[in-house]
């Protein structure tokens, strides 16, 4: 099967499967600010073209110089993404859409688990990409190291990233009652995706390195920490912290 068929199906699978496991959530968690249909409307139409937005700004900081060539030829242009991106985008298109329509409340919560689910999956289809998505990682000499057809042990990001997300849905799952604000979840996946994020991409190849030291995703994974700068001693107390009985 052709590689970009193998992506396409694995990142179909993700956004269906996702999708279900969000209006799943909707129902469960019955948050005040979805309530209503409209709002919920409004929301995810600000997730959907946020994300869209950022995923594709995102990969014009990654790799510029590949993204503009031959502009004004929109070609290139269109092509790649970034979940980094589209994490963010998608932050911001739902709190511009809450914003606009009055909203009051989190409503990060309901998207945590969809998004995990879909991210792997989705990084699945990656990995069984090869090189043609350019995921994979660094060359290497660790035994595990894959080679995507280059002849060339690279380091499997793809699954490394799927990893994590399944370490970090098991913290969330078992320590999360811990947090103590709505959209606390949220905030922490945030969190733990982008220290991974810009920790990995240190072994992925980097066309620009900006100021000489960090590439564009990274930069962007910089920014969305800052933007939570406020919650992360709390978010890491709680979540991180020995229990304390005090019954």
């Amino acid at each position: 099967m052709a590689p970009t068929l193998v992506h396409t199906l694995f990142e179909a699978a993700a956004y269906a499967i996702g999708f279900r496991l969000f209006l799943r959530e909707r129902r469960r968690q019955a948050l005040p600010a979805l309530a209503d249909r409209e709002t919920s409307l409004a929301i995810g139409v600000g997730a959907i073209l946020g994300a869209a937005l950022g995923a594709k700004i995102a990969y014009w900081l990654y790799d510029p110089a590949y993204a503009f060539a031959g502009f004004p030829d929109w070609k290139r242009l269109l092509e790649g993404k970034s979940i980094i991106g589209g994490l963010l985008g998608g932050l911001a298109g739902v709190e511009i859409a809450k914003k606009l329509d009055g909203v009051q409340g989190s409503t990060g919560d309901v998207f945590v688990w969809p998004l995990m689910l879909g991210m792997a999956i989705g990084r699945i289809g990656c990995f069984l990409s090869g090189l043609d998505d350019h995921t994979a990682g660094n060359p290497t000499s660790l035994p595990w190291g894959v080679d995507f057809g280059d002849g060339m042990p690279r380091h499997p990001t793809q699954l490394y990233e799927v990893v994590f997300l399944a370490l970090w849905a098991v913290l969330l799952a078992w320590r999360g009652d811990r947090l103590s604000r709505p959209g606390d979840r949220f905030r922490a996946f945030m969190v733990g995706y982008l220290l991974y994020r810009l920790c990995i991409e240190s072994i992925r190849p980097i066309p620009l390195h900006y100021f000489g030291v960090l590439s564009g995703l990274q930069l962007l994974c910089v920014a969305g920490l800052l933007y939570y700068r406020r919650d992360i001693p709390r978010i890491a107390r709680e979540l991180l912290g020995s229990s304390v009985n005090s019954r």
